[in-house]
């Protein structure tokens, strides 16, 4: 079926107002991504500014991933029964709201504070964006669609990196942090005005505990949340946080090349998300591309340590191949809705993305804490330095976590058809 202006079905194509507010809700996730990683970038000033160790970094980081997990069943429960319009605007408020009480006060307390917020708003973009999909393109285009929309959150990826970086060493990261407010107040506007529900018939409505039990009780739902987890666990742990200053105390990069450098491992995901994507869609296959992807990157995180000192292109070309493969996720994300009623489409996706997200939950403060362990009392200008024996013995994790979702690919079943 196809959406004609206005938004009701008709034979003229997907509408204009259709594809804007794909756009918007993609643009989101891309807002919501560069909130994610922006930490990376002020590591030196938060923990000199807020006097804490790695461990308690990996905390305020993780505080993020807290509120998004822990919110993604009820806001997919919310999606399926009131739409998107309402739920992704009142989210960009929330998360602009959070920036600015991430840069209030001089407390860790607020910065904990702010971070839960930014994390609880940010929580609509990816389902949001997925529903705006399901609701308004033909079912054939969906994985494409939600390919798009992981290229344009790498894009906020890259975003958070260099550029925020840049507004770091001009601004302050307070000053930084002010802009990333103002973005999402705007971009709440925007959703505002574009974006528009569809009806859910009132026959198809569930309550949440019964939606739950729907998705549950489909063995796919739990293979492609634990797939999905390991796929996007090193982008999270690693490139969302500890690769700048492994970077910067390990290779003896300037936080600018190191921030450079991390991007490029979001542009292989923001590359890799629309093309297997469309990939899958077009074979109709979904288990052979998330075999492939899962088995490459575990031998590529085993690997990590023997890169110690590589040329910089080397280790881009690592970077780019891991992000490539990371973008797998995305063929999860498909096979687990396609194991699913319509109906509960929604809930499904918040089952899925809470295993996704609660990998940063998990390993950012894990590896915070694997490097604290490892600390051997060296500080510079007020902020701990790690080893680069450190940060191997803490990113020993990423490759297991890795293993076992190519276990859990291994066990999933195909759904699409060509």
């Amino acid at each position: 079926m196809t959406v004609a202006s206005g938004g009701e079905p008709g034979s003229s194509g997907v509408s204009a107002r259709a594809w804007a507010a794909w756009l918007l809700a993609s643009l989101f996730f891309f807002y919501a991504f560069a909130q994610r990683v922006a930490p990376s970038v002020m590591v030196e000033e938060l923990m000199r500014d807020f006097a804490v160790g790695a461990a308690i970094l990996g905390n305020l980081a993780a505080f993020y991933f807290y509120a998004y997990a822990s919110l993604q069943i009820p806001i997919g429960f919310m999606l399926d029964r009131l739409g998107p319009r309402r739920l992704m605007t009142g989210g960009l408020l929330l998360a602009g709201i959070g920036s600015l009480v991430f840069t209030a006060g001089e407390s860790i307390l607020f910065a904990y504070a702010g971070r839960l917020l930014i994390g609880a708003g940010s929580a609509f973009s990816w389902v949001g964006a997925l529903t705006v999909a399901l609701q308004w393109f033909p079912p054939r285009r969906f994985a494409g669609l939600a390919g798009g929309t992981q290229a344009f959150g790498m894009a906020g990826a890259v975003f958070g990196q260099a550029p925020v970086a840049a507004l770091v060493a001009g601004w302050g990261w307070r000053g930084a942090m002010m802009a990333l407010a103002a973005l999402g107040l705007a971009l709440a506007a925007a959703i505002w005005a574009v974006a528009r529900d569809k009806p859910v018939p009132t026959h198809a409505a569930v309550g949440l505990g019964a939606g739950l039990r729907i998705v549950l009780a489909r063995r796919q739902t739990w293979l492609s949340g634990i797939f999905g987890m390991a796929m996007v666990s090193p982008m999270v742990a690693f490139g969302g946080l500890w690769a700048v200053p492994y970077l910067t105390q390990t290779q003896g990069m300037t936080r600018a090349e190191a921030a450079a450098l991390t991007s490029i491992m979001f542009i292989g995901w923001g590359i890799g998300a629309p093309l297997v994507g469309w990939l899958s869609d077009r074979i109709g296959r979904r288990r052979v591309p998330m075999l492939a992807s899962g088995a490459l990157t575990t031998l590529m995180l085993a690997a990590l340590p023997l890169v110690d000192g590589a040329p910089a292109l080397v280790i881009a070309g690592l970077m780019t191949v891991q992000g490539f493969c990371a973008s797998t996720m995305v063929v999860g994300v498909a096979l687990a809705r396609e194991s699913t009623p319509p109906h509960v489409s929604g809930t499904v996706l918040g089952v899925v993305n809470t295993f996704v997200v609660g990998s940063g939950a998990l390993l950012q403060p894990l590896i915070g804490a694997l490097l604290d362990l490892q600390w051997d009392g060296t500080m510079s200008g007020g902020a701990r330095v790690y080893s680069a024996s450190a940060y191997y013995h803490a990113f020993a994790v990423l490759p297991l976590i890795m293993a076992i979702g190519t276990v859990a690919a291994l066990l999933s079943r195909d759904t699409a058809k060509a």
